[in-house]
């Protein structure tokens, strides 16, 4: 599998390039304004041993496929989008920071056996479909929150009409349902990938052992979705939640409907959900008949390849000559937008728009930071589609453009091969092996980007009493509204200074409104983090009270350090989505209740008593729910 598979550790820089000016602008910009934050990273796996991707290198999602993932294969990673290794057949889990401290220290990592939702495959997709539509349909199906608790497992004929990044794709994507995770079954499509990028020892391992990479004739699933390929339309979903699922035909409809703004501002295509050498070729196509019939993009079209491998293999066959000659810019190697790393100017904050992204997310003020941006996910080739119309009714199946000469253009669907016929070009040597106990790891005290980590209280064996809700949140909210990420990213390697962002996007149910809270010492009203703030200096335990699906696709693991850095003890949602609880800290008890049961305490703020009981005393509303901790993060609280 290669010397960089054999790592058992690996880490890449935060997605902290801005994306104003380009590619290679801004990953200079980049490597000048983090420099502190890219040398820690580098001594720091210099020394214990860990494998660095430097900046530049891309989005850890795409390298892992390009490098590490393997049909069997077991991973964890601190993000949500782990599962998109899913695409190679591997069971790869997205957990929280604490929990892969743990694995990293030897320590077994543990979650309740989770359901397995079946999706059967039949068909052939063809014209404009393609794997993103999979899986805009299945979030259509299952909402944000249906696949909570489950692996979902793909099967069936049509599985091997899809290539291995379609599959990576879906899997991708599937952190916006809840999943656990996502896998297919091994296949030739696979195979095929694994040899093109260098692993066909892999490739034949797994080959051998393909009967065990499979579901068992006669697997039952706990439930099960069918999706003919051949009749599956494409996809676009939004705005603001990635399960309002619109078919293309009836999209435009949907748009005037509901008073959408109809004039496209803005496409942007990458990611790490779809920015396979597949995925770009398919886009270009789109691009070379526009440029054919003299027309380039209406809109500002961006495109963020998700590697290096990927950007110099697309640059040498000509894909980004294509892009910029319609008009796209090309960005750095990064998550950039798709995390909210984008300086946008021509919007101003709080006026209503439309972008369309290849995305995976689309809540309120991720993209720009504006709550007033309507998102919109699709395929790449239907983004670029949409920006070379300027007009979110467009559809081409149907519709056409005008060319320079004035006649009417149709656009044929999009085409690519799925692996380039002359093979990945790695590009740029972007990578540190570990060289375990070179050197020292050095952080300034006075930095405020990096703060080291120091002990958080012990618990003092006794009930938890006389805590103050700190918020009841109302209504969805995200990792997003709990640790917003755009420029608060630059403070992520600072538990304290991220601290401020805690909650900040979460609507108080008291009051209606948004990061605004009664300090119930003083009487007054302020910020979540400075009322948390104020009630760690006076030494008052809080906690929060969850709405539904509290947490939503989230696994930031810092959300709950922050929380627990101005003494928070407990959380209170509604049914949490599987991501979220799993990065719980020692000393955070998560506390779930059925939907309709009233939260403990008084919801408004007044006085909160929560007592974990002993193994030895009666539990009068139970213990967490064995699922929401590990047993030694529950007998650390005392709940067992």
């Amino acid at each position: 599998m290669g010397k960089r598979a054999a790592d058992a550790l690996v880490s890449s820089p935060p997605s902290l390039s801005d994306n104003k000016f380009g590619g290679k602008a801004d990953l200079k910009l980049a490597c000048d304004t983090n420099r502190e934050v890219y040398d820690f990273l580098a001594s720091a796996g210099a020394k214990y041993g860990i494998g660095f991707w430097k900046p530049g290198s891309g989005i850890i999602h795409q390298i892992v496929l390009e490098n590490y993932a393997f049909p069997g294969g077991m991973m964890i990673g601190t993000d949500s989008h782990t599962p998109n290794a899913g695409g190679l057949g591997m069971c790869a889990v997205g957990v929280g920071g604490a929990d892969a401290v743990d694995v990293m220290a030897g320590l077994p990592w543990e979650l309740k056996a989770p359901k397995v939702i079946g999706v059967k495959l039949t068909g052939k997709m063809h014209g404009w479909t393609s794997p993103k539509d999979v899986i805009c349909k299945v979030a259509g199906i299952l909402t944000v929150k249906g696949g909570t608790g489950a692996i979902v497992e793909y099967f069936g004929p049509g599985v091997d009409a899809i290539s291995c990044t379609g599959m990576g794709t879906i899997c991708n994507m599937g952190a916006e349902i809840g999943a656990t995770t996502s896998m297919f079954p091994f296949n030739k499509r696979m195979y095929d990938y694994l040899a093109a990028t260098g692993r066909e020892p892999a490739a034949k391992l797994a080959e051998a052992f393909s009967d065990n990479l499979k579901a068992d004739p006669g697997a039952v699933y706990d439930s099960v979705i069918e999706i003919d390929l051949s009749t599956l339309e494409p996809q676009v979903n939004g705005p603001f939640t990635p399960d309002l699922a619109n078919p293309l035909s009836q999209f435009g409809s949907a748009v005037r409907a509901n008073g959408w703004p109809a004039e496209l501002k803005a496409g942007l295509i990458g990611s790490c959900t779809n920015s396979s050498y597949e995925d770009m070729q398919r886009a270009a196509s789109v691009a070379r008949q526009a440029l054919a019939a003299g027309i380039k993009a209406k809109v500002p079209f961006t495109i963020t390849p998700g590697s290096e491998q990927i950007r110099a293999t697309i640059e040498r066959d000509g894909l980004l000559d294509v892009f910029e000659r319609v008009g796209g810019t090309v960005l750095a190697n990064a998550c950039g937008p798709c995390i909210g790393q984008w300086k946008r100017t021509e919007i101003e904050k709080g006026v209503p728009n439309s972008i369309v992204t290849s995305y995976n997310r689309n809540f309120a003020a991720r993209n720009d930071g504006n709550p007033a941006t309507h998102c919109f996910v699709t395929s790449p080739e239907l983004v670029t589609a949409f920006a070379i119309a300027g007009d979110l009714t467009f559809n081409p199946v149907v519709d056409t453009l005008v060319g320079a000469d004035g006649r009417e253009v149709a656009l044929a669907p999009p085409s690519g091969d799925e692996l380039p016929a002359k093979g990945f070009d790695a590009g740029e040597d972007t990578y540190q092996a570990p060289r375990a106990g070179a050197g020292d790891v050095v952080v300034d005290p006075a930095s405020n980007r990096l703060q080291l980590l120091t002990p958080f209280p012990k618990w003092d064996g006794g009930d938890l009493t006389g805590a103050k809700v700190l918020i009841k949140v109302a209504g969805k909210c995200t990792t997003d509204h709990i640790s917003m990420a755009g420029p608060w990213l630059k403070y992520r390697g600072h538990l304290d200074n991220i601290s401020n962002n805690f909650l900040i996007g979460g609507l108080n149910s008291e009051n209606g409104e948004v990061n605004s809270v009664k300090n119930q010492v003083t009487g007054e009203y302020g910020a979540v983090p400075d009322v948390a703030r104020a009630y760690k200096a006076a030494g008052v335990p809080w906690i929060v009270v969850g709405d539904e699906n509290y947490g939503e696709v989230g696994r930031r693991a810092g959300a709950e350090q922050r929380g627990r850095k101005r003494r928070a003890r407990a959380l209170s949602p509604v049914i949490q989505p599987r991501p979220h609880p799993s990065p719980l800290l020692p000393g955070l008890v998560p506390r779930a209740r059925r939907p309709g049961a009233a939260p403990p305490g008084r919801a408004r703020g007044g006085r909160q008593i929560i007592r974990p009981h002993p193994r030895d005393q009666p539990q009068e509303a139970g213990p967490p729910p064995a699922h929401l901790c590990r047993p030694g993060r529950l007998r650390q609280s005392g709940a067992l």
